[in-house]
């Protein structure tokens, strides 16, 4: 099992539909965090996992203070998916895991009409499911950690990513 956890500042929207999203991928484990949480996942990002058939029993938001403690969970991959968190100072993470920014326009940082605000939502998710599963496709055991690295830039830099 594979332990993949997703940055943003909030911890509400994005990096929990990418934690909930890679989980339902086989031999994956997905987690969230934020360098400054909110308190709670955004109604909107629960609404849409629950409507795609996404477990959000355990979403939560969280500092990522949890998982730089000793006997937090292992990361091998971490995924910074908003431009804050990626210019932030992160903490030391155990074991070296690999990292990648595929940052995305923050959906809850949208307003307008409800159908708005739910098409934002809809389309970071389109990407984060496109970027997890050319993620997870990748022949993990078999790629060097440059390469890895490379591979995992390449797929942040997604050209259909919402604008």
């Amino acid at each position: 099992m594979k332990n993949v956890l997703f940055l943003c500042t909030g911890n509400s929207a994005r990096s929990i539909l990418g934690e909930a999203i890679v989980s339902a991928q086989p031999g994956f484990q997905g987690f969230s965090a934020g360098s400054q949480p909110t308190g709670q996942p955004n109604p909107h990002a629960i609404r849409l996992l629950e409507s795609l058939g996404h477990d959000t029993s355990g979403l939560r938001s969280k500092s990522w203070d949890e998982f730089a403690a000793p006997d937090a969970p292992q990361m091998d991959f971490i995924f910074t998916v908003c431009d804050s968190a990626a210019g932030e100072t992160c903490p030391v993470w155990p074991g070296q895991p690999v990292s990648a920014h595929w940052g995305l326009p923050d959906p809850a940082a949208v307003t307008g009409s409800e159908a708005e605000i739910a098409a934002a939502f809809a389309d970071t998710c389109r990407a984060l499911t496109r970027r997890i599963e050319a993620f997870t496709a990748l022949p993990l055991e078999t790629l060097d950690s440059l390469s890895l690295k490379a591979r995992l830039d390449d797929i942040g830099e997604d050209t259909e990513a919402p604008a």
